[in-house]
């Protein structure tokens, strides 16, 4: 994949996005999985986390950002005085979809004295009953900062879940939910891509399938793939995540190939997130403009949320 062109409507239309943000005092988000034009619109392009903290350093009075809403959510509880504008709300998550916060709370009962860890990839209600949160190149980190004879609930990713577990051998109870893209992933069309490009080198998300990340060359979070891809002397990467990070890739290694891995019930070449696709040029204009649709959140979930994320950026220091 080589780096995107844009066509003179997507200029024409970034251009009047960046100039209403300056005149709003608006920092604009984007997440790596977005389209490509979403990216290049952005100040800041990025993992969902790394994002929220990069607009709460910021002076901006709005927040607008591209992503989807449990990504905005942790921009608001990072940024309670500044206003959080997410363009389609209809951009949910699969996977913060699979653990909905009355549910995890009847089943955090069962498991009393446990600490709490929940991926940041959670609605803010998840995360106000969460002790610790994680992202994906922490999640192991985090694990192992708690005592060694800790029991654990992990929500909501049974891949990453079991993935952390594999690693640290920790005692865990792991929320059986998933991600629809990188469940989908086909290992046998991943094998047939090794095949046809042996040197290739296959970088995966640890939300894989364990039998995916098995035949990886290396596992790790976006970032750490982008990372990985920059720092790496192979020219050919068979990338397992979602294809949005593909342009990132390709924009910081324009000499380089990147494969988009393929799902299993599918001919196309790629495994898109659907609700990352909602967001388009158009959404992002009409939203500042209008200033809204707006996240908010209730101050005392807030508060509890902001407690988990604040546990995991101390233990990393």
């Amino acid at each position: 994949m080589k780096s995107e062109k844009f066509s003179p409507d997507q200029l024409r239309r970034i251009e009047q996005l960046r100039q209403l943000a300056k005149e709003k005092n608006t920092v604009i988000l984007a997440h790596y999985y977005t389209r490509p034009e979403i990216q290049e619109a952005a100040d800041f392009t990025g993992d969902s986390l790394a994002l929220s903290e990069k607009a709460a350093q910021t002076d901006a009075d709005i927040i607008l950002f591209a992503g989807v809403h449990f990504m905005a959510e942790t921009a608001k509880i990072l940024s309670p005085d500044k206003r959080v504008l997410l363009p389609d709300p209809a951009a949910g998550c699969s996977l913060a979809d699979s653990c909905e916060a009355s549910a995890f709370a009847k089943f955090l009962e069962r498991y009393p004295g446990y600490t709490v860890v929940s991926y940041v990839n959670t609605s803010v209600g998840v995360k106000a009953l969460t002790d610790i949160c994680c992202t994906s190149s922490n999640a192991v980190e985090i694990v192992r900062s708690l005592p060694v004879n800790a029991k654990i609930v992990f929500a909501p990713d049974r891949n990453l879940g079991n993935y952390i577990q594999s690693v640290t051998g920790r005692d865990m109870v792991v929320w059986d939910g998933a991600c629809h893209v990188h469940e989908e992933f086909s290992l046998e069309k991943i094998i047939e891509l090794k095949k046809q490009y042996p040197e290739a080198k296959v970088l995966a998300h640890p939300e894989c399938k364990k039998p995916v990340l098995l035949v990886a060359d290396y596992v790790g979070s976006t970032a750490a793939l982008l990372n990985y891809a920059t720092q790496s002397d192979a020219d050919t990467f068979i990338v397992v995540t979602e294809p949005g990070i593909l342009h990132q890739m390709a924009k910081d290694n324009p000499s380089k190939r990147f494969i988009p891995a393929p799902p299993s019930d599918s001919t196309c070449g790629c495994n898109d997130c659907s609700y990352m696709k909602l967001v388009t040029l158009d959404k992002m204009y009409a939203a500042l403009r209008d200033e809204t649709p707006e996240v908010v959140i209730e101050e005392s979930i807030r508060r509890r949320a902001e407690r988990s994320i604040r546990n995991m950026l101390a233990a990393k220091r």
